[in-house]
């Protein structure tokens, strides 16, 4: 379950994150609401998680999937470039998230 709730906490901050981008500088009121409603949200199923993931381990996948995340919502939304050095880079997030959650001996509480 905690796994679930930190999928949540980074699809709410990917979700905060697009609207940021959409607010124009908190310029439109939609998108400015539903980004601090995001990251509120974000933050909020983030510390439920902590209750049994390792903060470090949380951190971590919650922090890279959400780079991942944005940077593909960039490219795809909003025409946002991304060069070969971006693209390595991303791919060694993600590996880094996989070695973490298949090798790493931190246990949840």
């Amino acid at each position: 379950m905690p796994w679930i709730v930190l999928f949540f906490a980074i699809l709410c901050e990917t979700i905060g994150t697009t609207a940021l981008h959409a607010s124009q500088q908190f310029t439109r009121l939609g998108p400015s609401l539903v980004a601090v409603l995001g990251y509120c949200l974000s933050f909020y199923l983030l510390s439920m998680a902590l209750r049994e993931i390792p903060v470090g381990i949380a951190y971590a996948i919650w922090a890279g999937l959400g780079i991942v995340l944005i940077a593909a919502i960039g490219w795809s939304l909003f025409g946002q470039k991304l060069d070969a050095a971006a693209l390595v880079g991303m791919s060694l997030i993600l590996s880094g998230i996989v070695v973490i959650n298949v090798f790493s001996g931190a246990k949840p509480h």
